[in-house]
Order: C-alpha cells, then sequence, then structure tokens
C-alpha cells in the first residue's frame, strides 16, 4: 500500500476544508481543529470512477469500529453462552449485532453531515456544565474499555508465551508505538494493520470450528428465536449480558471521528454519497464482527456444551480444555493467537477513541503522540496497580468492573447521538428520516434498559 497515492497533501483549515451544515448556527460557537486533526481528510476519495472504486476508498474505518464488537468481554459473553445452552443464543448474537450496525449508521450520518464527530457535537451543542461532565464520563468510559483490551492482550501474551499478567499489560504500551509508526506512512497503513489482525483471527476460528465439527443444523435452529430464553432465567440472564454489551461508547465517538479521514468533498451530493459508502463499509465489517462471535459461541457449544462443561466462561479455562477435547494440541494454540490479535486490535482503536474524547471535548491542540501516549498509560497504569497489588485473580473482577462502568455512561454517549441525528437545525439535509430515529430511539432504550439491570444484578449481586 502505497503513502504517495493514498494519501492527500495536507487537508485545508477544517473552517475552510468544510462550510455546509456545520457553519450553520444550530451548533454553537466556532469549530475547533477537526477530529484526528493530523489525518483528517488524508484518504484520497476518487472523484471520478465506479461505485465500488469509491466503496474501496472507503474501506477501513468500519473494521476499525468492527474490533469493539469482538473485544475479549464479547468473548467471555460467548463462551459463557455457547457452553451452557449450546447454539440457542445465536438468534442473540444476530439481535445484537442488528441493533450495532443501526447505532453506527448514525454515528457516519453525524460525522460526514454534520462534520463534527460526537464529542465535538457535545462540546458545541450543550453549555459547559453539562459538557465538561461528560468528557468526564466519556473518559472513564474509554478508561475501562481500554482496561478490558489490555487485559485480554496480556492473557494471551501469557496463554501464548507465559509471560507474567503485570508484564504482558505495560508491553501493550507499544501499540502506541505500534500507531505511531504505522501512521508515519499514512492511516491507511493502520487500518490495513487491523484488517489483517482481523483475517488471522478469521483464519484460527475456521481452523478451530473444523475441527470441533459443530451439528450445523442445530447451528441453523440456533438462529430461530425461541421462547426457550424468555422461560429460562438463566438463558435470559446470558442473552441480557450478550445485548447488553453489544454496543460501547467508546466506537460511537471513534465512528464518527474515522469517517472524517475521507477526502469526501464539500457538497451535498458528495456528502450523501459518503453517508451511504461509509455506512455500507461499517455495514460488511459488523457483519463480519458477527461471523467472530458467533463463531466463538459455535465453537463453545460444540465442543464445552457437547461434554457437559456448562461453566467455561474464562479465556483461560478454554483455552485449557480445547486441547483434549478436540485431541489436537493445535486449537488452544490458535485459540491463543486470536486472543492476542483482538487485544491487540482493541487497544489500537481504544487509544484512538481516546484521542478523539480528548480533542473533541477540550479541543486540546499538542502533539498526536503526546495524547495517544496519554490515554493509554491512563488505562495501563491502574491495570498495572490492580494486577501487582491484588494479584493475576484479580483481573476477572477488573473485567466485570469495566464493563459496568461501561454500562453506567453508555446513556450519556447514545442518547445525544439520536438527539443530534434527528436535529434537522443541526444536521440539515442529511438529518436522519424520521424511521431511522424511532428504530434508534427503540434501540437505545432496550440496550440502556438492559444495562441498567445488569447494573443492578452486579450490585444487588
Amino acid at each position: 500500500m502505497d503513502a504517495r497515492t493514498s494519501e492527500l497533501p495536507r487537508a485545508k483549515p477544517f473552517a475552510l476544508a468544510q462550510d455546509t451544515v456545520a457553519d450553520r448556527p444550530a451548533w454553537r460557537g466556532e469549530r475547533g481543529e477537526p477530529s484526528l486533526s493530523d489525518v483528517f481528510a488524508s484518504v484520497r476519495m476518487p472523484q471520478r470512477g465506479t461505485f465500488w472504486r469509491k466503496l474501496l476508498a472507503f474501506f477501513g474505518p468500519g473494521y476499525l469500529v468492527a474490533v469493539g464488537y469482538m473485544d475479549p468481554g464479547n468473548w467471555a459473553t460467548s463462551l459463557a453462552g455457547g457452553s451452557k445452552f449450546g447454539y440457542a443464543l445465536l438468534t442473540i448474537a444476530l439481535l445484537s449485532n442488528i441493533m450495532a450496525i443501526i447505532l453506527q449508521s448514525l454515528c457516519t450520518r453525524l460525522g460526514v453531515g454534520a462534520g463534527r464527530d460526537l464529542a465535538q457535537a457535545c462540546r458545541d451543542s450543550f453549555p459547559r456544565y453539562v459538557a465538561w461532565p461528560l468528557w468526564l464520563s466519556a473518559e472513564i468510559a474509554i478508561t475501562a474499555t481500554d482496561l478490558a483490551e489490555v487485559i485480554g492482550t496480556a492473557i494471551g501474551l501469557n496463554l501464548l508465551f507465559h509471560i507474567p499478567l503485570a508484564i504482558g499489560v505495560v508491553i501493550t504500551a507499544l501499540d502506541v508505538v505500534l500507531i505511531l509508526a504505522l501512521q508515519a506512512f499514512g492511516f491507511r497503513w493502520i487500518e490495513a494493520f487491523v484488517v489483517a489482525m482481523l483475517g488471522v483471527i478469521a483464519a484460527c476460528f475456521a481452523v478451530q470450528i473444523a475441527l470441533a465439527d459443530p451439528d450445523w443444523g442445530a447451528v441453523i435452529r440456533g438462529f430461530v428465536p425461541s421462547s426457550d430464553i424468555l422461560g429460562n432465567s438463566d438463558m435470559l440472564y446470558l442473552a441480557l449480558g450478550i445485548l447488553g454489551a453489544t454496543v460501547m461508547p467508546h466506537n460511537l465517538y471513534l465512528h464518527s471521528g474515522l469517517v472524517q479521514t475521507r477526502g469526501y468533498g464539500n457538497t451535498d451530493r458528495e456528502r450523501r454519497e459518503a453517508i451511504t459508502l461509509a455506512t455500507i463499509d461499517s455495514t460488511i465489517a459488523l457483519c463480519f464482527a458477527f461471523v467472530i462471535n458467533a463463531s466463538i459461541l459455535i465453537l463453545a457449544a460444540a465442543t464445552f456444551h457437547r461434554v457437559g462443561k456448562n461453566d467455561v466462561a474464562e479465556l483461560d479455562q478454554a483455552h485449557a480444555f480445547l486441547a483434549p477435547l478436540l485431541g489436537s494440541t493445535l486449537a488452544p494454540t490458535l485459540f491463543a493467537v486470536a486472543l492476542l490479535c483482538c487485544g491487540l486490535n482493541s487497544t489500537i482503536t481504544a487509544t484512538l477513541s481516546g484521542q478523539i474524547v480528548m480533542e473533541g471535548f477540550l479541543d486540546w491542540r499538542i502533539a498526536p503522540w503526546l495524547r495517544r501516549l496519554i490515554t493509554r498509560l491512563v488505562a495501563i497504569v491502574p491495570a498495572v496497580v490492580v494486577t501487582i497489588w491484588a494479584g493475576e485473580r484479580a483481573t476477572g473482577q477488573l473485567l466485570i468492573l469495566s464493563q459496568v462502568v461501561l454500562s453506567l455512561q453508555l446513556p450519556f454517549a447514545i442518547v445525544p447521538l439520536v438527539m443530534f441525528t434527528a436535529s434537522r437545525p443541526k444536521m440539515g439535509p442529511f438529518v436522519a428520516p424520521r424511521w431511522l430515529t424511532a428504530l434508534a430511539a427503540v434501540v437505545a432504550a432496550l440496550i440502556i434498559g438492559l444495562n441498567a439491570k445488569l447494573v443492578f444484578d452486579y450490585v444487588s449481586g
């Protein structure tokens, strides 16, 4: 991939580069620097050519977003669901993916149509006494997200190379160096790295599922909704866990910023086309994430559930059980490789999310490498302290706590997103259709309600 052919010269100043909807008085104050200013509008968009050529230029941001839907937390819920109830919860995984597609399409609309990421939109819509608490809650959510990704990467390093978790957590700090090194060649190289890791993950699970030889008839039936989910309290609880952990706050900030790395033009026609192409990109990427999550659940059902091991939820448990159940030492190695790739991808996207949140809410103008280093240290320091102080057994509780923190923050990200994209004064001709707003509102209410229930269950023991 040649940076000279995929990158434009340095973008024009933000106020000059995009001067349509986002300059209307519905947004309070003047805009600061664009989202991810060092790579803003840097990926060349063909002015002419076929639809497929233009879609290829948009190929990338959706896959960085999809990483958040297959993080170590999702692995734990899929393993638990598959080991305990077989293929029955595949229908919930499918429903979760549909909900994610709807909300991420709104992020695309906000980023392209209004020229603002979600953090910038909050800063320019709310007074400071509202925006600053929103920023603080977003930073807490980014930290919680990063904790889960860092620990997942450390577990992968431990399973593969027997590196102690505390040291593995420190090693994850190198992802900042990786991002800076790749970005020196252009943002497309970061996207290429993430897509390559996703390809490795998919290949690992393809081999493992081939070894597991699942009952494909039961797999197909698992996608059919069943009343058993409502009638079985344990099954319902896991279903709520899968649904509630679907949308993570950092993905909403991330996607609305990433789409602005494309130089899609200034006219309404060009922006409409960009919204369509970016939505297709994210939809395909999220379907790919669904295949990975479904593969984890299918693998758990075909191995653990088949032999009566119905309580497998920890990543190291699954790794230990795969070899004797599948009769191959290759399976656990592939599992660990996939987990490590997933963790690396997740830490990269979480770092970018942290940069978008910090820049968007505060309009800080500091060196990109320093911003990324700050957001990485904010997550790594607590993880190292807890791991060293409480030992490796504490990582499980830390993962659970991180998901609770994300649940508490989710309404403060998802509600503004739906509000902004439904506002014609803010979005102009790019306002979301009423049917899409209504559907997104239902999805948002459902996800927030499920997360509230999970928090209540956690607090009440």
